[in-house]
C-alpha cells in the first residue's frame, strides 16, 4: 500500500526529455474554471445584484501586452444569472485586487476605501520619517488644498446670498404667465382647427342633399313616365262606376235591411210553463 505514494518516478537510462513534444497553443487560449465573484457587482443589461462568494463556470485568459512587474495579467468571462449578460473583470496585482471591465458595475464598499486610505497613510508616514523636503512638500499640498477648500466654500455661500435676494414669487407669477398665455394659444388653435373641421362637414353636407335633391326628382319623373295615362282615367271613373252598381241593385233587389229594423219583425218563441 506504500507503493502507491511514493513521489519519485523511475526514469530509464536513455531517457531524453527534449524528445518529448511540445503542447503549442495560441497565446489568447481560454480555459474554463471554476471561481467565485471577487466583489459584489451589479449587472448593467438587467440590474440584477451579484454578491460576492458566489461561484461561476468562467472562461480565463491571458491578457495581452499587459504585465506588472513580470506576473501577467489574466481576464475572466462570467453570464449574469437572470439575464445571461457577459461580463468581465481582470486580476490587479498592484493593488492586490480585481478590476471590473465590462458588463457590470461595482458595488460601493466602504471597507476598501478605508484600507486604502489607511495604506496611503502609512506610506506617507514612512516617506517623511527620514526625508524632511517630503515634510515640507505635504505641508504645502495640504496648505494649498486647503485654500481651495476655502475659496470653494467662499463661492457657495455667495451664490446662496445671490439666490436669497431673488424674488422666487415674482418668477412663479412670470411662469404662471407664460404657460396661461401658451394655453389661451392652444386653445384658440383648437377652437380654429374646429371651425374649418365643422366647415368642411356642413359643405360636404350640402353637396349630399343636393345630389339627394336630384335623385328625388328623377326618381318622380321616372315613375310619372312609367305610368300610362289611361291607369289615371280607369283609377278616377271606378268609384262612380261602383256607386252606379249599388244604386242599380237596391232598385231591382231592395235595400238590405240592418239589425235594428229586423229586430220588429222577428219574434221570439217562448216556452209555456207547465201548470
Amino acid at each position: 500500500m506504500s507503493e502507491r505514494k511514493v513521489l519519485n518516478k523511475y526514469y530509464p537510462p536513455d531517457f531524453d526529455p527534449a524528445k518529448i513534444p511540445k503542447l503549442r497553443l495560441p497565446k489568447d487560449c481560454q480555459y474554463v474554471v471554476r471561481l467565485m465573484a471577487p466583489f459584489n457587482m451589479r449587472c448593467k443589461t438587467c440590474g440584477e445584484y451579484i454578491y460576492k462568494g458566489k461561484k461561476f463556470s468562467a472562461r480565463k485568459e491571458t491578457v495581452q501586452n499587459e504585465v506588472y512587474l513580470g506576473l501577467p495579467i489574466f481576464r475572466f468571462y462570467i453570464k449574469c444569472t437572470w439575464c445571461l449578460a457577459e461580463i468581465t473583470f481582470k486580476t490587479d496585482p498592484k493593488n492586490m485586487d480585481y478590476t471590473m471591465e465590462h458588463g457590470a458595475t461595482r458595488n460601493f464598499q466602504v471597507e476598501k476605501l478605508l484600507e486604502e486610505e489607511k495604506r496611503m497613510q502609512k506610506e506617507r508616514e514612512e516617506e517623511e520619517l527620514n526625508n524632511p523636503m517630503k515634510v515640507l512638500e505635504n505641508r504645502t499640498k495640504d496648505s494649498k488644498l486647503e485654500m481651495e477648500v476655502l475659496e470653494s466654500l467662499q463661492e457657495l455661500k455667495e451664490l446662496n446670498q445671490r439666490q436669497a435676494n431673488m424674488d422666487f414669487e415674482a418668477m412663479l407669477k412670470q411662469h404662471k404667465g407664460l404657460e396661461e398665455e401658451q394655453r389661451r394659444k392652444e386653445q384658440e388653435e383648437d377652437e380654429q382647427e374646429m371651425k374649418a373641421i365643422l366647415e368642411q362637414a356642413q359643405s360636404c353636407q350640402l353637396l349630399v342633399d343636393s345630389d339627394s335633391d336630384e335623385e328625388l326628382a328623377k326618381s318622380h319623373l321616372n315613375s310619372r313616365a312609367q305610368t300610362k295615362p289611361m291607369d289615371i282615367l280607369q283609377e278616377e271613373h271606378q268609384p262612380q262606376s261602383k256607386k252606379l252598381r249599388t244604386e242599380s241593385w237596391e232598385r231591382s233587389m231592395g235595400k238590405l235591411s240592418t239589425k235594428a229594423q229586423l229586430a220588429g219583425v222577428v219574434a221570439l218563441r217562448r216556452k209555456k210553463k207547465p201548470d
